[in-house]
């Protein structure tokens, strides 16, 4: 999805009074689900002995509460989460993946955040997930959540199989408003060609994009970004108060 982009779409609905389209970014992680996809693979990868369990685990705990401090190292942290990518060929990872979306992704669709992708497809916005997760886990999670577009880290390939590098600027922090400038950039649009662009997100770590849009909704906030959007008089939205129900 990262590396086809296509034409924005003139849809009917899409447009408020002046005829330009509606921008709907959705963050992931927490955001559209109630896990994280990174930390949840490197958990399934542990558990099917693709890595050194016991070690792997260890520093993608130390990883996910530095992403959570906001102090994560991203550097580091992507030198860690492609290597496994790189140690495998496609046709494994490929087959891992689909035990990976049905054991552990799917439990934790949850209707109201399906509601939500579909209240903006429904009124012809142009809609894409940004995450800092790579493309490679995120790809078939952001088509099982019907959108259409997917911005996302994405791992460097070379003869069909992954390097264990990055192409490109990773998509977290201010990267997030660089890799989405890219992407309309290259299909020919631009922010202002948008009557709004909204944003919802979960983490600090969103705060520079959030600042970018014309709607910042804070959904399911962490502590720091809740004070955050209070102080600002942002929207904010909670989706899933109870993570174990499917409400």
């Amino acid at each position: 999805m990262p590396d086809h982009p296509q034409p924005v779409p003139q849809q009917a609905g899409s447009t408020v009074n002046d005829g330009r389209p509606r921008l709907a970014l959705f963050d992931l992680d927490h955001t559209l689900m109630p896990i994280d996809s990174d930390f949840e693979w490197g958990s399934f990868l542990a558990r099917k002995g693709a890595v050194d369990a016991a070690w792997f685990a260890r520093r993608n705990e130390d990883f996910y509460e530095q992403y959570k401090a906001g102090t994560l190292d991203m550097v580091a942290f992507l030198a860690f989460g492609l290597a496994p990518l790189a140690a495998h060929d496609r046709a494994t990872l490929d087959r891992w993946h689909a035990e990976f979306m049905r054991d552990v992704i799917e439990p934790q669709i949850r209707p109201r955040a399906l509601a939500l992708v579909d209240s903006h497809r429904r009124a012809g916005d142009v809609c894409a997930i940004v995450t800092a997760t790579n493309a490679f886990v995120t790809a078939p999670i952001a088509r099982r959540l019907g959108v259409a577009h997917l911005i996302a880290t994405i791992p460097a390939q070379e003869g069909g199989r992954f390097t264990g590098g990055v192409r490109g600027e990773p998509c977290f922090r201010e990267g997030k408003v660089a890799r989405v400038g890219a992407w309309l950039e290259s299909m020919g649009a631009a922010w202002e060609g948008f009557t709004s662009s909204t944003f919802y997100s979960d983490s600090r770590n969103d705060i520079a994009l959030l600042e970018h849009v014309t709607v910042p909704v804070a959904t399911n906030p962490d502590d720091t970004l809740r004070a955050h959007a209070t102080a600002r008089g942002w929207r904010q939205l909670q989706l899933f108060d109870d993570p174990e129900t499917n409400q």
